[in-house]
């Protein structure tokens, strides 16, 4: 067994354990465990009605309604983001790329902002709606003869990111008695995490992160651009394969948590500098990782300015922001590779 992995799996234990130890209600270890096992002996009640939950602990409600799907969602977006920054850094060949270069936040915003204006009660169906035909749009703009080169998309998904931001911010400001909610969104927050979201999360990342794992091969070829076609890829066909895969755990992260930054770009680039370029084992690692720093960046923001709370979109960016800097400065230096 990889050195890397029983350590990652530590860490993720462990930050989702304190995620759901520290709070503003104090509860012991054993309350945590009780809870949990009482919920888990309550779900599969209905389905086995011979298994008896027993008895319903003090703080069930607490761990395992408010806070254990919300660590959990924070943990399964982290574990999206960075797999999908992973993969955006191979497609665009670029080190400096997170998972939305291609406009997927900036649209899924649009989507928020005009459910919380036309369609109130449905902003994360429409922020999921909004930035998977952003990236049709982009795509579609990009494509040249059949073709879609990576500078065109690029460049396409920053236009097109500028303009719905645009779009975003009027909207917001001309109807700002009805978008308080798509504000907190714009920042990201876990806040109000159901087990429903906790779940739709789980197939998502299954689906996006075992292709990408599954192809680390490709990953791998893709870096070198059309050279890899002389090696036998199909390199158009995995660009699009890729994007669709960026784009599933993009716009479900999204929908779910609201625009949340650098996490796409951190985890990649810190796992990268333990464990090299290959991504056999970079994409599984970064992805572990990206869970870890979300739960973290959740954690500071709950315990940070008791009794409230501030957005985890404003952790990350502190956190992120200077690591941004610092790659930029090695990047200009020569010393960054992708």
């Amino acid at each position: 067994m990889r050195k890397w992995l029983p350590a990652l799996i530590t860490l993720s234990i462990t930050s989702l354990f304190l995620g759901v130890y520290i709070g503003s209600v104090s509860i012991s270890p054993s309350d945590i465990t009780s809870s949990i096992a009482y919920g888990i002996k309550e779900a599969f009640h209905g389905l086995f009605p011979s298994i008896d939950p027993g008895e319903k602990p003090s703080y069930f409600v607490i761990v395992w309604e408010i806070r254990l799907p919300r660590v959990l969602l924070a943990y399964l977006v982290g574990l999206s983001l960075a797999g999908a920054g992973t993969a955006s850094q191979a497609l665009f060949r670029n080190p400096l790329a997170d998972p939305y270069i291609m406009g997927i936040s900036a649209g899924a915003g649009l989507g928020a902002a005009l459910a919380s204006v036309y369609w109130h009660g449905h902003l994360g169906l429409a922020a999921l709606v909004s930035a998977i035909l952003s990236v049709f749009i982009v795509y579609s703009v990009s494509r040249v003869d059949g073709k879609v080169p990576v500078d065109t998309l690029l460049l396409a998904g920053i236009a097109f990111g500028f303009l719905a931001s645009a779009a975003t911010w009027y909207i917001l400001l001309s109807h700002q008695d009805r978008a308080t909610l798509t504000w907190m969104w714009l920042m990201g927050s876990f806040n109000g995490a159901t087990w429903g979201d906790v779940g739709k999360m789980v197939l998502v990342s299954a689906l996006g992160l075992g292709f990408l794992v599954w192809k680390w091969r490709e990953l791998n070829l893709v870096l070198l651009g059309e050279e890899s076609i002389a090696l036998g890829l199909d390199l158009h066909l995995y660009r699009r394969l890729f994007i669709g895969a960026i784009t599933l755990l993009t716009a479900f992260s999204v929908s779910t948590s609201g625009i949340i930054g650098f996490v796409g770009l951190m985890g990649p680039h810190i796992m990268r500098l333990i464990l090299g370029p290959n991504h056999r084992e970079l994409t599984p690692a970064s992805a572990l990782f990206g869970g870890v720093l979300l739960v973290t960046a959740d954690l500071i923001a709950r315990v940070l300015s008791r009794p409230t709370e501030i957005p985890v979109g404003i952790v990350t960016a502190m956190m992120g922001a200077p690591f941004f800097l610092y790659l930029l400065m090695k990047h200009k230096r020569g010393e960054l590779y992708s």
